[in-house]
């Protein structure tokens, strides 16, 4: 018994390692394309992120509770949300753009997807989620290590909170009748998705999935001139556009 404590406790502060080290790898890509979108293109669809990683207590508990062999290979293939972003959008055509964007990334492998915008939970519960292995690159080689992505508009976040703290309030076994008024507040704050979403086009335009455009900087005209001799000299003209 002891020995088995003492593996678990010396073993476990690497395995935490690797997850926060996921989780900073993630929150690097999450910023990039948040920072592209700002600069380069006419529209951020991020409005904020956040993450979290379980408690090495909370992470046993749910091992003991799902009665998963207790060795961490096995915490590792079969507890997925031990590493949590959470992505929260503008509206709810931000968060298709931003899991394609994400998951299109060539060194992350989708392990799972669910669409509860598209098909609500009962309770009416509504967000995409992602399980996705991120590599973890240490002094000994590259780890796989597996990241719960969230991502939702900031009406269902907002529902959402509500929801946890409603459910713990109850200890889970919420009354008939807020369970109802919390189904209805998913519908309403829908509703309202898709209400901003349509004043955001009426006032700005439909903003196009694959709109490129990047905003142009402001260059000094004698810099340019000088560019453009240069360019004539190098032959560089038919080149100037990427």
């Amino acid at each position: 018994m002891l020995d088995y404590a003492r593996g678990i406790r010396e073993g476990f502060g690497r395995f935490m390692m690797e997850y926060q080290f996921a989780v900073d790898e993630v929150l690097t890509k999450v910023t990039i394309l948040r920072e592209e979108f700002r600069h380069l293109h006419r529209y951020n669809p991020i409005e904020h992120v956040s993450s979290r990683i379980k408690t090495p207590d909370s992470i046993l508990e749910k091992v003991v509770r799902r009665q998963v062999s207790p060795t961490l290979p096995k915490i590792r293939e079969h507890i997925t949300d031990i590493a949590g972003i959470r992505i929260t959008c503008s509206f709810i055509a931000d968060t298709y753009r931003m899991l394609d964007a994400l998951t299109s990334q060539h060194d992350i492998r989708v392990i799972e997807v669910k669409d509860y915008i598209a098909n609500p939970k009962p309770n009416g519960y509504k967000s995409l989620h992602a399980i996705i292995e991120v590599p973890v690159f240490l002094s000994t080689g590259a780890v796989p290590v597996i990241v719960e992505v969230q991502i939702r508009t900031v009406a269902q976040d907002f529902w959402a909170s509500l929801e946890h703290k409603i459910f713990y309030k109850y200890d889970g076994e919420v009354p008939a009748h807020i369970a109802t008024d919390l189904a209805d507040a998913a519908t309403a704050a829908e509703q309202l998705d898709r209400r901003m979403e349509q004043l955001h086009a009426e006032v700005h335009g439909p903003t196009p999935a694959d709109d490129t455009r990047p905003t142009i900087p402001q260059l000094d005209n004698a810099l340019l001139l000088r560019l453009w001799d240069l360019a004539q000299t190098t032959g560089a003209t038919s080149q100037s556009r990427p």
